[in-house]
């Protein structure tokens, strides 16, 4: 569904993205792992258009990505940290993003519900807790079938209740067709979660494939092992898909 060909971009002198070829497949979860500083982020807002590439082609769905925003209503962004207007309430919140959008949106209110947010919903936003937050902005990636998810951390700062909640909830949309791209310093939750790894490291991916392609080019039993042993320099890094 999103395809990198040669993607550049530099900050000053800082060269983040340095020829960055990916292809992210369509209906299944992709986790993108890196240090920081590796890119991961520069890339993910690349193609929601927050950053603009210095070079390279970037493609959704075949299309390449070249200033007409029409494309990103088909995504929905949980960054790792939102930011909400601290005066409103949460439900106020849920009504801004329905007004902005529109009334010709199907409406997934399913992480509204089994999140349990009760009277937070009528809380300002100012007054809630990190994880609460972290609750709403989820709810507000998924609410209108996106075919595309952007998570940036997704569970950071969920109790173990509400990120079952949310990874089962991401476990069904990838069954459903969507493609989803996740950011993680949590190994062992992209373990669990994803189809497909993406390692950065400089600006450049040095690894693409299946996590159980990754374990046997490293010879480790888990996905934290195998991305310390590429970081380490223990074993060639390459790409094999």
């Amino acid at each position: 569904m999103i395809e990198a060909r040669g993607l550049t971009k530099r900050f000053g002198s800082l060269r983040v993205l340095d020829g960055v070829d990916l292809v992210v497949p369509r209906g299944q979860i992709t986790a993108i792992i890196g240090p920081n500083g590796s890119g991961k982020t520069t890339f993910n807002k690349s193609i929601l258009g927050l950053v603009r590439p210095d070079g390279g082609e970037l493609l959704f769905d075949g299309i390449p990505v070249n200033g007409d925003p029409g494309y990103r209503a088909r995504i929905g962004y949980m960054p790792q940290s939102a930011r909400f207007p601290e005066n409103l309430c949460a439900d106020e919140v849920v009504r801004l993003v329905l007004s902005i959008r529109g009334s010709s949106w199907r409406r997934d209110d399913e992480l509204l519900r089994t999140f349990d947010l009760g009277p937070a919903m009528r809380t300002p936003v100012r007054l809630l807790s990190g994880g609460m937050r972290q609750r709403i902005n989820a709810a507000l990636a998924f609410l209108f079938y996106p075919e595309l998810l952007i998570l940036d951390e997704p569970t950071a700062g969920l109790d173990p209740v509400s990120s079952g909640v949310l990874k089962d909830k991401m476990r069904r949309e990838r069954d459903a067709g969507r493609t989803l791209i996740v950011t993680s310093h949590v190994l062992s939750e992209l373990e669990e979660l994803a189809d497909h790894i993406a390692f950065l490291l400089d600006g450049r991916v040095r690894f693409s494939g299946a996590p159980s392609q990754l374990r046997a080019l490293t010879g480790e039993p888990t996905l934290e092992r195998a991305i310390a042993n590429l970081m380490r320099g223990a074993v060639p890094i390459r790409s094999v898909a």
